[in-house]
């Protein structure tokens, strides 16, 4: 979940919701929280490496709903390596740029060289991306403990945090939307899920104990960077602010370790999602819902998939604005997480627990997109920002229904081992 989401749009954030910026990341994380609850239930009843593929082809079965939902999540992953790579891109842009004019040109090389040269790397070297993540995701984490322990012992205006600078609930409600892909991470612990040792122990802790660590990490984030950084101030620097804060209270110093925190934490974000993502493609297309060739294997690895996610990276990253793609990717995973949580209420008989609970994460992700579609409409700025978000919905069915038609494929639900009903 700490990925490079963080480093992103912390600065958008502030600029949507002002001082309210920390209970913003709380209500997100409240909305990822409820929707961790229903894939502990799923994933302790149907184990599979299919995570939430397999999570919607068991609850509405073999018709296009299905595959378009597997086709928004694949869709959905596309922005969120948009949004690592245009945050690589921005922090090392702030490092090598010499003025505003050439900040563009560097921001857009740079986001784009990272998603070729983390795609090579991927393509001739997978084992080399699974030794890494360990380092690369200790290393980050430190960094950041780093600036928030450092930050919070610093004076600050805790002025600016205080209610007079909060925006009004919906809003805030909207704002916190923007970020909720900061916290998508948890729905991949569902694939690792058959290799778990005591899932009975382990999937709560790791669902539920890891949104909470999450929540309680960024919202220290947010106090630091409003703590430290007026709103203008902050609307400045939006797309590298953790950097401009740390320069605010540890000096240049600060800024760069910021700085390599953000672009390790990115680099690492969008090898992990690549490397994830050809193994996505293939198991969408073992159940029929996308090309036979996605099932072949390249150096041992399923990754045709993977260069298909590369391409569209670089796609979304150079042609559409930052704001427009966290819209998008919080907006998909919504749309996605609703449906499993109404799968796990459709499924309640085998996943056992509390319906109300299931109904209640599925309400939480329901009115959650709508006061994000609803605050994007109303500012003409952003407005359009719903037809992109409206075609790749529509651009999920189109495309399931035209490879139904032209492939006579349909998915292929296959029995698999099932845990006793909990």
């Amino acid at each position: 979940m700490v990925g490079g989401g963080i480093f992103a749009v912390t600065g958008l954030t502030v600029q949507l919701v002002r001082g309210a910026a920390p209970i913003a990341f709380v209500v997100a994380g409240a909305v990822a929280l409820l929707t961790a609850w229903s894939y502990w239930r799923l994933t302790l009843r149907f184990p599979s490496a299919g995570g939430t593929v397999e999570f919607l082809n068991r609850a509405y079965g073999p018709g296009p709903l299905t595959g378009a939902l597997n086709i928004l999540l694949c869709f959905s992953y596309v922005i969120l390596l948009a949004v690592y790579a245009y945050a690589f891109g921005a922090y090392g842009a702030k490092l090598v740029a010499t003025d505003l004019r050439e900040f563009g040109f560097w921001q857009r090389a740079l986001s784009s060289g990272v998603v070729v040269a983390l795609a090579l790397l991927n393509y001739f070297g997978a084992a080399l991306v699974v030794r890494s993540e360990n380092f690369f995701n200790a290393a980050k984490m430190v960094l950041l403990a780093m600036f928030v322990i450092a930050g919070l012992a610093m004076p600050m205006d805790w002025v600016r945090l205080a209610p007079d600078d909060w925006v009004g609930p919906v809003e805030l409600v909207a704002g916190a939307m923007i970020i909720f892909l900061n916290y998508e991470g948890f729905e991949l612990i569902a694939n690792a899920s058959p290799d778990i040792e005591n899932p009975r122990r382990t999937l709560p802790i790791a669902y539920l104990g890891g949104v909470v660590i999450a929540i309680g990490l960024y919202v220290a984030i947010a106090t630091v960077v409003v703590g430290h950084l007026d709103f203008p101030s902050i609307a400045r620097h939006s797309d590298y602010v953790l950097s401009t804060a740390a320069e605010d209270f540890l000096g240049s110093a600060g800024g760069v370790l910021v700085v390599a925190a953000a672009l390790l934490a990115t680099s690492s974000a969008i090898n992990a999602t690549l490397y994830g993502s050809g193994r996505l493609a293939y198991l969408i297309a073992r159940s029929g819902e996308l090309p036979v060739s996605l099932e072949r294997s390249i150096h041992g690895q399923p990754l045709e998939g993977m260069i298909g996610f590369a391409v569209l990276t670089l796609l979304a990253v150079n042609f559409l604005p930052l704001a427009a793609i966290a819209t998008m990717g919080s907006a998909g995973f919504l749309l996605v997480f609703f449906a499993v949580n109404a799968a796990n209420l459709r499924l309640s008989a085998d996943t056992g627990g509390h319906r109300w609970m299931s109904a209640l994460a599925a309400a939480a992700c329901a009115i959650a997109f709508v006061a994000l579609c609803g605050h994007t409409q109303r500012d003409p700025a952003t407005r359009w920002h719903l037809w992109v978000l409206a075609g790749m919905v529509v651009g999920s069915f189109a495309v399931e229904l035209a490879y139904r038609a032209v492939t006579g494929r349909t998915i292929r639900l296959r029995e698999r081992r099932r845990r006793p009903s909990v």
